[in-house]
């Protein structure tokens, strides 16, 4: 299986991405042919910072779980019932 038809299974989920130019804590927001969109969290204020379209060629590694995705996905739940 090919990493991108994989992480289909995981669009709307957060996650860390790590490519070539750098690596960020956000949501995969949808999964191409041939890349990825992914909204950028900034990991201070738990607020979109960007979203940014990446290459599959320049994808290194992407964190679904552990220890720092839970916490932000944590920050990030405990923020929206705050707003509501």
């Amino acid at each position: 299986m090919k990493m991108l038809e994989r992480l289909r299974e995981f669009e709307n989920q957060y996650v860390y991405v790590k490519w070539a130019l750098g690596g960020d804590y956000g949501k995969l927001l949808s999964v191409g042919d041939d890349y990825i969109e992914f909204a950028v969290i900034d990991t201070e204020t738990m607020e979109y910072r960007e979203t940014i379209i990446i290459l599959a060629s320049l994808l290194l590694e992407v964190s679904i779980g552990g220890a720092d995705v839970a916490r932000i996905i944590a920050e990030v739940s405990s923020k929206m019932s705050m707003h509501e």
